[in-house]
């Protein structure tokens, strides 16, 4: 199993390197599926794969999305395809990874990528399948904020990153920019408060994403008195393994 797990892990690291992600996430399902705790670069590696699958058909929609004449059919086929890719990551998650999750840096891990993968389902999904997937997404980031609380300092970047894409989720899926702005400022000032504490491993990363929601926090702030306006788009940090 070793063997086989170290050959498939190699072939992901040369599928990142000449950006061919879709052989990346394949190689990763199969590593997944021996049902084993991934190492944290096999974590990444499932992470980095799955978010530029992902990410290239999100932006696809969202061109398509805001051409005045759209064409139905086409952007119907991304939809698809974005939902295979989402069902697709969320069984692995389910099936493989949360099972053999032991630590609750793990659990966070995963839990924060169901709620990332349900949030890009109601990006573009209608009616109650929205519903659905919003409602799902909100449940796996409760959990994973839950597990984050007790069991990871302020200061992990997972833990700041689960932060900055559940406080998105309530700005961009529930359309709640209070809600958004308290979960947002509440992290950002509980790991000031810590900083001192940072080693020096993780400090890049977690100084990185504490920008990313201080600058959430300069745009969605400024956005609430507007009634009305146009709602500033944000994005989450690019993934790296």
């Amino acid at each position: 199993m070793d063997i086989e797990r170290k050959k498939h892990v190699y072939l992901a690291k040369l599928a990142e390197q000449a950006e061919r992600y879709d052989e990346m996430v394949e190689a990763m399902k199969k590593v997944s599926k021996l049902d084993v705790e991934l190492t944290v670069e096999e974590r990444n590696l499932v992470s980095v794969g799955y978010k530029n699958v992902i990410g290239a058909r999100r932006a696809s929609w969202r061109i398509l999305s805001s051409v005045e004449q759209k064409e139905e059919e086409y952007r119907q086929r991304v939809e698809d395809e974005l939902a295979k890719i989402c069902h697709d990551i969320l069984t692995v998650i389910d099936y493989h990874l949360l099972p053999s999750a032991s630590t609750g840096e793990s659990t966070v891990f995963y839990q924060k990528m169901k709620g990332d993968y349900y949030r890009y389902l109601a990006e573009f999904k209608a009616g109650d399948d929205r519903k659905e997937a919003a409602d799902q997404s909100l449940k796996a980031y409760e959990v994973a904020n839950d597990t984050a609380d007790s069991e990871l300092p302020t200061t992990h970047p997972i833990r700041l990153g689960l932060a900055l894409n559940f406080s998105v989720f309530y700005y961009e899926i529930l359309n709640s920019p209070e809600r958004a702005c308290h979960l947002a400022k509440q992290a950002f000032d509980e790991a000031i408060a810590e900083l001192d504490s940072l080693n020096e491993e993780s400090y890049k990363d977690s100084t990185l994403i504490m920008q990313l929601l201080k600058d959430n926090l300069t745009l969605w702030t400024s956005d609430l008195p507007e009634e009305g306006g146009e709602q500033s788009k944000v994005e989450e940090p690019p993934p790296k393994s």
